[in-house]
């Protein structure tokens, strides 16, 4: 449209497609909803002073060897001789309050290493999805939607998160988006939106974390707007962002 001003909004399903999108945009949301980016959100509001992602076992194990506190995660179980995993209930025990938590996990801390070269990261879940749609609705910058998918896969659960994200920009009339990956996202979040439970019942990382009898944590990870506070990338480690998520329009 000639003389269009809207800000660009698109959704890339996974870190394999990346490439293809870098470079274009001024904030990337990164989206793990199973569980890593609902597990940084649920620290970040319960008050950890900051998460630093790693990507690699070995970098987990040097901060662990310094003395921090770290989280890791392979294959959706915790990996032995570190703390916890990337359980949201393990983010919100009262005694990481003020304190740094070190995260690795299979897919979301990779996604935010690789895409750390935008300008601004942010961390995207189910549970702060309003408070992440109206923080960037206030910033008229392009956005990129990546999902951290399943070892460089597609995978259903990011995919609704960024086209929940994506239903709200387009909708405002202030967001457009032109590559179909994120037509597809919205209209698969539109048919999930009234039962998310139901309809990634067969997904296949909700089927993992059930074998694994991780069902309390697959619930609130898929509940939408249990946290208001966005975790942002600054200086290598994600800290709270300070938004007045009551005020904002």
């Amino acid at each position: 449209m000639k003389g269009d001003e809207r800000k660009w909004v698109e959704v890339c399903f996974s870190p394999k497609q990346f490439e293809l999108y870098k470079g274009n945009y001024e904030i990337c949301v990164v989206i793990d909803v199973l569980r890593a980016t609902s597990a940084i959100c649920a620290g970040i509001e319960n008050g950890v002073s900051e998460v630093i992602p790693v990507a690699t076992i070995e970098e987990a194990q040097e901060y662990k060897d310094k003395g921090y506190i770290v989280a890791a995660e392979r294959g959706g179980k915790i990996v032995e001789g570190f703390d916890f995993g990337n359980s949201p209930y393990s983010f919100l025990k009262p005694e990481l309050k003020g304190k740094s938590v070190v995260l690795t996990t299979t897919n979301g801390t990779k996604a935010i290493q690789m895409a750390s070269s935008i300008p601004t990261l942010i961390i995207g879940s189910l549970n702060n999805l309003d408070a992440v749609c109206k923080w960037l609705l206030a910033q008229n910058k392009n956005v990129l939607l990546l999902g951290s998918g399943w070892k460089d896969k597609f995978n259903l659960e990011d995919t609704i998160c960024a086209g929940a994200i994506a239903d709200q920009l387009i909708e405002s009339r202030l967001f457009r988006a032109e590559e179909d990956s994120t037509i597809a996202a919205k209209f698969i979040y539109r048919s999930a939106k009234e039962n998310m439970f139901s309809f990634l019942r067969a997904s296949s990382h909700r089927r993992r974390l059930r074998k694994l009898n991780l069902n309390e944590d697959v619930k609130f990870c898929l509940t939408p707007n249990t946290l208001t506070c966005i975790p942002i990338m600054k200086d290598g480690k994600l800290v709270k962002l300070e938004f007045d998520y009551e005020t904002a329009v």
